[in-house]
């Protein structure tokens, strides 16, 4: 949330996605650009647009979560010095990676503040597509708030949009106050959205599965599993061969971030090794290699490639032209999700076992060995970074569960489990309670 805020940044992110033919040299009114349904269209493919940025799914969201963690480190002749110290858990509120991340998901807020506040005086269009709309954009507001929720901690909660300077000097609300934000939002979006086959649109199932990741996160186990075996039940979504699950519209995948030519995914860039053309910011660590079970080839082969001998990710590897889309949620998860709310709540062992199993099963895997509501967790633990390992869950699954400190050496502090928020926030957000994380 910068100081100025000027709507002609509504338009370059809309026309960078090439759905809004107008050119974004002069500030234009909202009453401009959202007068009809059309205008509403083109509003909503703008949200989406903010997902793409390189500060978001674009490369650093996804990887800093791996990086902070244990999947990713930095190495030593890699020059990036605002990854070192992600790297390094020891992270300086001037860091524009960091700001970026800021930047882009309160872009995206705003965007979709901007066309919620529009949609009810559009004269052609009806109830129904005004209320899909308004799902539609809630549940891009939810992801929003629930990704600065985990980096973050308490954030700022926008429900208005700000234009110009007007509405920018907002305090932080609580982390209750946001889960409860972030799952009236997606409620409402669940309800009204329609079943869909689309991925790089929000549908009734993706609303449900983020759901299921919210209260997960949030501790509400009950309600996490059921709506894991919401989506499980629906039947929509298959579990594929591992190599098969990284290509556009996969039908494992729920949600995904619709990248192209234009706007493209720039995690190769950095991810990449020198010889093939990479900068190799960041690489999986020896002990990340040596995590994967002798049997476990089928997941290996699909997560890391090497040449020479020098590992890198692999799920998201095209250099050329940068238009893999990025999956957000896949049915995987909601197996997982579901163990995990058992476990948590000492739910049937054999259930659990069932859930666990499944992923391992389609890796090629024999049943796992736990038994125990402490081995179990242990397991899904170790399930999860394997199973999604370089697609951005690694340092929130560490810090949700507050096992940071037992496994990442470098994090001393329950205060390193927050990002710091960036400073430029910290310098033109002027609300009294806008405040630093603490040790920062």
């Amino acid at each position: 949330m910068k100081k100025i805020l000027y709507f002609t940044l509504l338009l370059a992110v809309v026309s960078a996605c090439d759905v809004l033919d107008v050119k974004p040299t002069d500030s234009i009114s909202v009453d401009a650009a959202f007068k009809d349904k059309n205008g509403i269209e083109k509003g909503i493919l703008g949200a989406y647009a903010s997902f793409t940025n390189l500060g978001y799914y674009g490369r650093t969201y996804l990887l800093f979560s791996d990086l902070a963690a244990d999947n990713l480190y930095h190495p030593s002749d890699a020059t990036a010095q605002e990854y070192a110290q992600v790297d390094n858990n020891a992270i300086l509120p001037e860091n524009g990676s960091i700001d970026g991340i800021w930047t882009s998901a309160y872009q995206g807020i705003n965007i979709a503040n901007n066309v919620i506040a529009k949609i009810t005086t559009i004269a052609d269009m009806t109830e129904e597509e005004k209320t899909l709309a308004l799902a539609e954009l809630q549940f891009i507001r939810a992801l929003n708030h629930f990704n600065l929720l985990n980096f973050f901690g308490a954030i700022p909660i926008k429900l208005t949009a700000t234009v110009g300077s007007d509405g920018v000097d907002v305090p932080r609300s609580s982390v209750d106050a946001v889960y409860e934000q972030v799952i009236a939002d997606l409620i409402f979006a669940e309800a009204k959205l329609p079943v869909s086959s689309q991925k790089a649109r929000a549908s009734k199932h993706a609303a449900t599965a983020l759901l299921a990741r919210v209260y997960l996160y949030k501790g509400d186990y009950a309600l996490a599993r059921a709506k894991a075996k919401q989506v499980i039940d629906s039947k929509a979504y298959a579990l594929l061969a591992y190599d098969k699950i990284f290509v556009d519209q996969s039908n494992e995948s729920i949600f995904e971030i619709d990248f192209t030519t234009i706007n493209r995914n720039r995690i190769a860039e950095y991810a990449l090794p020198v010889a093939l053309n990479g900068r190799r910011e960041v690489a999986p660590p020896a002990e990340m290699l040596a995590a994967y079970e002798p049997a476990d080839t089928l997941r290996k082969q699909a997560s890391l490639h090497d040449t020479s001998n020098v590992y890198y990710p692999a799920k998201y590897d095209d250099l050329a032209t940068g238009a893999e889309n990025v999956i957000v949620l896949r049915l995987a998860e909601m197996y997982l999700i579901r163990a995990e709310a058992d476990a948590r709540s000492q739910g049937n062992i054999d259930s659990i076992r069932a859930d666990i199993n499944v992923i391992r099963h389609r890796a090629g895997l024999e049943d796992t060995e736990a038994a125990s509501y402490t081995t179990l967790l242990t397991a899904i633990e170790y399930e999860r970074r394997i199973e999604f390992a370089f697609e951005g869950h690694r340092w929130f699954d560490l810090v949700r569960t507050n096992r940071a400190l037992d496994v990442l050496p470098l994090v001393n502090d329950v205060d390193q489990t927050l990002f710091p928020i960036p400073l430029e926030e910290i310098l033109t957000n002027r609300h009294p309670d806008m405040e630093q994380n603490h040790g920062y």
